[in-house]
């Protein structure tokens, strides 16, 4: 479980510092990086959803 977390964070970790870089060196106007930061959230956070509900669906099946 423990290893499970660490690749997680890594994984989000990850995410974010690329987003950082990409929003740093793309040279876009605030309207378009804030439309881009947006997506990028609201589909992050939706595959985060169901990999939560895929884990909830899994421990559901061990009980």
């Amino acid at each position: 479980m423990k290893s499970s977390a660490n690749c997680i964070l890594a994984f989000l970790g990850g995410a974010i510092a690329g987003a950082a870089v990409a929003l740093l060196m793309a040279p876009k106007s605030g309207e378009e990086t804030r439309r881009m930061i947006k997506d990028f959230a609201r589909k992050e956070f939706d595959d985060l959803k169901c990999h939560c509900h895929d884990k909830v669906e899994e421990v559901k099946k061990e009980f």
